[in-house]
């Protein structure tokens, strides 16, 4: 069957007009129409102006249009937009480097197909336009250059580029201090510091999300609560989070300096002095459990390099749970919670003092993988509503706690839990982005009184904080770029703001080449 010019122009058109809208609402988080308003306006103006019609000359020639790869490249930028909600181009090259096998984001690559094969259908039609009317072929070359001036992607990549020219690049070397530990306690308390998977105190509001965090709020009575824990350039995914509390220090990526290129990271962060190494210094036995494989995003080389005695993940966790219950990314958070009681018990008869790291799951992005006995007690879960993942983490994390009360593991023992960032694209976008956004911060001990403390600070602030909560001493309060939050120094952004901070990261150059010291 022969398809008519006439039909191909106006499907050409409207599904260029269909991709420009939906581009317009995933960066603008606009409303679900917007693709149809947005078509209905182009091809109005398509009309207006006759774009593609028969009068309108043909291409003598059938050139490719020079904007198909700036075109590429804003598919690629929609669909990460799409994915995290805000670019972090620093997580994009770090998990480049360190591996991203073992990925539990099955939705995701999915989405990658579709978008790939929604690409080719929109440059098949760019270029059936600009070869079917001439002025779009004048049209397109200017079209070419805003795509590559505007792409956010290439601004980055631009940015970072420019960083190392910078008449100031050890400005954050210059304010980094070693993390060191001065004094400590005579009897030094354990550690037990659990990581919420994207569980941040905005969703504290009750009139926006309703009562989704009503546990994590009880907890934070029982001990200090933080407000105000922003959110640093290269701390805003797992393993920047965990770096940024444990190191002191945004994740900047090995960038240049990692000379295979196109191999894995063979070592995390060389040259940092991160808790672990402080702990391990003093005798701590240090475990790291969490359900998702440790070999995403160089997880088990980060705490296999600085102390750690023991690293579980999937891979060696699976057996442990029941048959056939696993999600995308590995162990849900009922079963990787039971055994964290288990393997604590163990810890705490033993006479080494210790140190346990846990990562949850439940609240992962975009929709989230609630545990089964989270179903049980909040009713059917409707597979897509975020808030109801965020509820079942702060449940199973506060029965978590109380069982280990109840049975006496808590004496003498630190507890932390913080969300390791705040949240990716979810279902709850519009809503998140439209607040003030913040870390979930508490802590809990025997000698941490009830309180509230609010400052200005980032995920860097957590190391000097933690170590001062365990009674240890530290030099000026500080360890890294972070300040205590129990002390009176000012953090980094009450000094300089988060915006300075921020430009800062990009444009540092001194203090990536000294923690990665050592890497290949």
């Amino acid at each position: 069957m022969t398809v008519s010019r006439n039909t191909r122009r106006w499907c050409a058109l409207a599904y260029i007009g269909l991709c420009i809208g939906y581009a317009i609402m995933v960066i603008g988080v606009f409303p679900w129409w917007t693709p149809v308003a947005v078509t209905l306006a182009w091809l109005a103006l398509a009309y207006g102006f006759r774009w593609g019609h028969s009068s309108q000359r043909s291409a003598t020639r059938r050139p490719l249009p020079w904007s198909l790869v700036p075109l590429v490249l804003w598919w690629v930028y929609v669909y990460l937009d799409d994915s995290f909600g805000q670019l972090d181009l620093g997580a994009v090259i770090f998990h480049l480097q360190a591996g991203i096998e073992e990925n539990g984001s099955t939705d995701r690559q999915i989405a990658g197909v579709l978008y790939a094969l929604a690409a080719s259908v929109m440059l098949v039609s760019v270029t059936w336009l600009v070869r079917a009317d001439h002025r779009w072929r004048l049209w397109e070359r200017v079209l070419t250059l805003l795509l590559i001036a505007f792409n956010p992607l290439l601004f980055g990549l631009s940015l970072r580029g420019a960083s190392a020219i910078d008449d100031d690049e050890s400005w954050l070397n210059d304010r980094y201090l070693s993390p060191a530990i001065e004094s400590e306690p005579a009897n030094p308390p354990n550690l037990i510091y659990l990581y919420l998977e994207s569980t941040e105190r905005t969703y504290a509001d009750t009139d926006k999300f309703g009562d989704v965090y009503e546990d994590l709020t009880a907890l934070g009575r029982r001990g200090v609560v933080f407000k105000g824990v922003k959110q640093l350039d290269n701390t805003g995914w797992t393993m920047g989070g965990m770096v940024a509390s444990q190191c002191g220090t945004p994740l900047m990526p090995a960038g240049l300096m990692h000379d295979n290129q196109f191999e894995p990271l063979s070592k995390v962060l060389p040259g940092a002095d991160c808790l672990g190494d402080l702990l391990h210094d003093r005798g701590y036995h240090l475990t790291y459990m969490g359900g998702a494989s440790t070999r995403f995003a160089g997880k088990n080389k980060f705490y296999a390099d600085h102390g750690f005695d023991t690293v579980l993940g999937k891979d060696e966790l699976e057996d442990k749970a029941p048959p056939g219950y696993l999600n995308d990314w590995g162990l849900y958070d009922d079963t990787l919670l039971g055994l964290a009681e288990t393997r604590i018990r163990r810890l705490h008869d033993s006479d080494q003092p210790y140190a346990f790291f846990g990562l949850t799951l439940a609240a992962h992005p975009p929709f989230g993988n609630p545990s089964q006995s989270c179903i049980d007690n909040q009713g059917a879960f409707d597979g897509t509503d975020i808030l109801y993942s965020v509820k079942c983490t702060g449940w199973l994390v506060k029965n978590f706690i109380d069982r280990l009360d109840d049975e006496g593991l808590l004496d003498n023992t630190v507890v932390v839990v913080a969300s390791d960032h705040l949240s990716m694209k979810n279902s709850a976008w519009e809503t998140l982005v439209n607040e003030p956004r913040e870390n979930t911060l508490i802590m809990l001990g025997d000698s941490l009184n009830s309180r509230v403390i609010e400052r200005r600070a980032t995920m860097v602030d957590v190391l000097p904080t933690v170590l001062e909560a365990m009674g240890f001493s530290v030099p000026e309060h500080r360890a890294g770029l972070g300040v205590s939050l129990f002390s009176a120094a000012p953090t980094l952004i009450e000094r300089h703001s988060l915006e300075t901070m921020n430009r800062r990261v990009r444009d540092e150059n001194r203090l990536q080449e000294r923690l990665w010291n050592g890497v290949n």
